[in-house]
């Protein structure tokens, strides 16, 4: 019987966790750290490689809309952030393996650790410096990888990895398969990379809300671990006691960039005249208002991403039952001048991340922590929550060693 496209697909997947796989061994802190500051210097090398081939995506991508091609789009510069990044996390201390130790009173003495998880798949957006974040993050944390990018992205991420990520290991004495990629857009590569729990126990998850929480339900189907980005935007709320000179630097900060998760998404307001300054700034912006959210989206995953919603609210309670209930969870504000009612709505709030004065931008890994994100999950469960990075990418192991004694 001939084989069919998606059992290709199957085995090509198969094949790259299993060269990952065999990477392992070679995977030592030393040697990651010179691979990644080596990687860094390779993007910078190859910088007119990689734009050629971010150029031949951006022409075959006709069907993306603003947003996606805004997140797709390479230049000079957001090179240079990616080698930048992957820079500070070649310096980052390496994880502590040793938590603690601890003697019973029957004699064992039990040592708490963290250990590789083994190979992690990863499954993103079009998106190239998505690429090289979450590969940095994944061999930091003493693990490989398995990337898998949206079709539109693939010349570029294909780039990056041929170019600079592997030349990079293999340079370091680290086995440059440590980091696989699934060279084909087509979907059976996402949902064939969350259904081998033998190979790949763990999927982090980044992209559009539907197809990722589809990809999701195969994992859990597969027994498959997913840690998933599926929604974001940012919500703030301007509280009366807000300063209007304040709140318009924040709401501006707020949309400096449309196509990422936590820019300002919904704005609550208290007063008539707030909600008059956030209409000003937002049309000078080039920013449309939205009378409603849609229930857990964010506008920059929609076609028309120049949008925020607004809402007149009665006060902080409603303004955290909104944040709470009817959005992603991935960050709010708040912009007042009354330190007791900050209090409350930070508080009160349940997402990853709230901020004072401040805008929701800085809800990211590279920003709050020094290190890229592989993504920020908003699970409503124990485990890693908010910008997930290297640090998260361990299992817990306890060693016990006794005398030959003990017994129940």
């Amino acid at each position: 019987m001939a084989r069919t496209a998606t059992q290709s697909i199957v085995e090509l997947v198969a094949a790259e966790a299993r060269a990952a796989h065999a990477a392992l061994p070679s995977l030592t802190d030393e040697r990651v750290e010179r691979a990644l500051l080596r990687a860094a210097e390779l993007i910078d090398a190859e910088a007119d490689t990689i734009l050629a081939a971010n150029a031949r995506d951006l022409d075959a991508a006709s069907t993306l809309d603003d947003g996606a091609l805004d997140r797709l789009r390479l230049d000079e510069r957001r090179l240079a952030a990616i080698a930048a990044g992957a820079r500070a996390t070649a310096t980052l201390e390496p994880i502590s393996r040793d938590v603690a130790e601890w003697t019973l009173a029957n004699g064992l003495r039990v040592a708490e650790r963290r250990i590789p998880i083994g190979v992690v798949g990863a499954n993103f957006e079009a998106r190239p410096n998505v690429a090289v974040d979450v590969a940095a993050q994944v061999l930091k944390s003493g693990n490989a990888v398995v990337l898998r990018t949206g079709g539109a992205a693939l010349a570029t991420v294909t780039a990056l990895v041929d170019h600079a990520l592997r030349p990079a290991l293999d340079g370091a004495g680290v086995d440059g398969h440590a980091v696989g990629l699934v060279r084909t857009p087509a979907r059976a590569g996402a949902e064939t990379l969350v259904s081998l729990p033998d190979l790949l126990p763990l999927v982090i998850l980044r992209g559009s809300g539907a197809s990722t929480a589809a990809l999701v339900r195969i994992a859990a189907a597969h027994g498959v671990r997913a840690l998933a980005h599926a929604e974001g935007g940012g919500v703030l709320y301007a509280h009366g006691a807000a300063d209007g000179t304040m709140l318009e630097r924040v709401v501006r900060a707020s949309l400096d960039r449309l196509g990422v998760c936590n820019r300002l998404n919904l704005a609550l307001v208290d007063t008539a005249e707030q909600e008059e300054l956030v209409r000003r700034v937002s049309a000078e912006l080039g920013i449309a208002i939205a009378e409603e959210l849609p229930p857990s989206r964010e506008w920059a995953s929609e076609p028309n991403v120049a949008t925020i919603t607004l809402r007149l609210v009665d006060g902080i309670e409603e303004a955290v039952r909104i944040a709470n209930e009817e959005t992603s969870g991935l960050a709010a504000a708040i912009v007042t001048d009354d330190v007791e009612a900050a209090g409350r709505f930070l508080d009160g709030y349940r997402g990853t991340a709230a901020f004072w004065n401040a805008p929701t931008r800085f809800a990211d890994g590279f920003e709050l922590l020094g290190t890229p994100e592989t993504g920020i999950n908003v699970d409503r469960s124990p485990g890693p929550r908010g910008p997930v990075t290297y640090r998260d990418l361990w299992l817990r192991q306890y060693r016990v060693a006794g005398d030959g004694t003990q017994h129940r």
